[in-house]
């Protein structure tokens, strides 16, 4: 997988609906341990609300799990996993809780709210986009310098960090599609006397 989205950060946001209190929680995460850690978190935060719905989805084993918690089947932990399978988002857990507000919203009204409960903590969370990226690092001369730093962000890389001593050394990360290109526009720049060493493949959130 070239790509993906999930959320960027844990946030929340709530709205009141026909007197109930709708909470959204959101979290990036990458197991299921993690995941059901959140879950747990909140229904200890929230032990006192009517109901603590959730949803995840997972890249690893392509894992979607939800729970209505005692609504009505189908009313609010789908609605919520459709919220999350819809906007592409993957490696992200949402909580909705509720407090009951006196007023019965009927099946439509339920589904309604839940959906809203999941988009505004997608929202709070911020959708973004991760892609697979080359660790890299490389050495050069001072008078290569900036040849060679300008080549990076042209390929769509990140310089993440630069050490000069008697050489100039840079660490980067680069789209991997765009890392065998990146070698041979560096060798070509540098007649050969500069070789980018590729360490590792990793995801980071992708550069707009």
């Amino acid at each position: 997988m070239q790509s993906y989205k999930t959320v960027e950060r844990e946030a929340s946001d709530e709205f009141i609906e026909q007197r109930s209190r709708f909470i959204g929680y959101v979290k990036p995460v990458l197991t299921e341990e993690q995941a059901v850690e959140f879950i747990n978190e909140k229904k200890r935060l929230h032990w006192d609300a009517t109901h603590n719905v959730y949803a995840y989805s997972l890249r690893n084993g392509q894992l979607r799990r939800y729970s209505d918690d005692g609504e009505p089947h189908g009313t609010a932990g789908m609605p919520a996993l459709d919220v999350i399978v819809k906007s592409g988002v993957t490696d992200a857990v949402v909580v909705i809780t509720r407090y009951f507000g006196g007023i019965l919203l009927g099946t439509g009204g339920l589904v309604r709210a839940y959906t809203k409960g999941a988009r505004i903590a997608l929202d709070a969370g911020g959708i973004i986009t991760m892609e697979s990226c080359t660790v890299a690092r490389l050495a050069c001369d001072y008078s290569q310098y900036g040849k060679v730093s300008g080549l990076i962000p042209a390929n769509g890389g990140i310089i993440d960090n630069t050490d000069f001593t008697d050489k100039v050394e840079i660490g980067f990360h680069i789209p991997s599609g765009a890392a065998n290109g990146f070698c041979k526009q560096l060798a070509d720049a540098t007649c050969g006397a500069v070789e980018a060493e590729l360490l590792e493949e990793r995801y980071f959130k992708r550069n707009l």
